[in-house]
């Protein structure tokens, strides 16, 4: 009586809410140095890591090259070479960032990507409902927006556990520091508040780019998407962690109503 499916996609929808939810507690599985194999479906073992191979590379070639670079995503960039690297990603080439490539051009490819998603990475009918967690404070926020964070889509949240993770990599090298040599190693001044500021508008988006007002904000949704976002930067480890009252809680609901699917959860533990 065992299930044999190996993609959350062959389960009922039910099923794969609660799946989907149970994924996020095990975190050596959101570790993008596995070896994840070419699967294009939520795999139930191993769980497939959705990211765009385009974030990753930019993430990894500023993690690499650029948290020193003062002003990064602020500084200007070369609108020649970043369109050229978004077309050889557009084409699906197997893109290769080194040490040669600009910074600046890698982090301008990274914003243009977000801005330009079909559907931002936070989806356009969960806007407002981020955006009303501004108004909460202490743990009640936290908890809003964590049980938001779980309504996302797989692909669209590994990809901002991905983005979050880095961005607070970024910060912690916001302040200048001293080498084990003494020596003064800049910082790149771009604390969590500063890319809250550049990467907000990107993330949460009320209106498609394009659209009759998709550029104007008020001040109050302006201030409230940077809130929401520094939250987000600042406790991303914890907020992608489902707690273990909740896992049972799942777990009794899928007793009653898909053992067969606990069956498999202990098989694989």
């Amino acid at each position: 009586g065992a299930m044999s499916v190996d993609s959350i996609a062959d389960l009922s929808d039910n099923t794969s809410k609660l799946l989907e939810a149970l994924q996020l507690s095990h975190p050596h599985e959101l570790d993008p140095r596995r070896s994840l194999g070419k699967k294009k479906t939520l795999s139930l073992n191993p769980i497939t890591w959705q990211v765009p191979r385009i974030v990753d590379r930019c993430c990894q070639h500023i993690e690499a090259h650029g948290l020193q670079t003062v002003g990064i995503f602020r500084v200007g960039s070369s609108k020649k070479r970043v369109q050229q690297l978004r077309e050889e990603f557009d084409r699906g080439l197997d893109v290769f960032l080194d040490e040669h490539q600009s910074v600046h051009d890698v982090a301008a490819l990274l914003k243009e990507f977000l801005r330009d998603m079909p559907d931002p990475l936070i989806p356009r009918e969960l806007y407002a409902a981020f955006l009303s967690a501004a108004s909460m404070e202490g743990p009640a926020q936290l908890t809003a927006l964590q049980l938001l964070l779980f309504l996302l889509p797989p692909c669209h949240s590994d990809t901002l556990h991905r983005l979050l993770r880095f961005l607070g990599e970024v910060a912690r090298h916001a302040e200048s520091s001293r080498g084990p040599d003494g020596r003064q190693i800049p910082g790149n001044k771009m604390t969590v508040s500063n890319l809250a500021t550049v990467f907000g508008p990107n993330i949460l988006q009320k209106e498609k780019p394009g659209e009759k007002d998709a550029g104007a904000m008020n001040f109050e949704d302006s201030a409230a998407i940077i809130l929401v976002l520094q939250r987000l930067i600042e406790h991303y480890q914890t907020l992608f962690m489902v707690s273990a009252e909740m896992q049972r809680h799942i777990l009794r609901r899928l007793f009653q109503t898909d053992p067969d699917v606990i069956d498999h959860l202990l098989r694989r533990k």
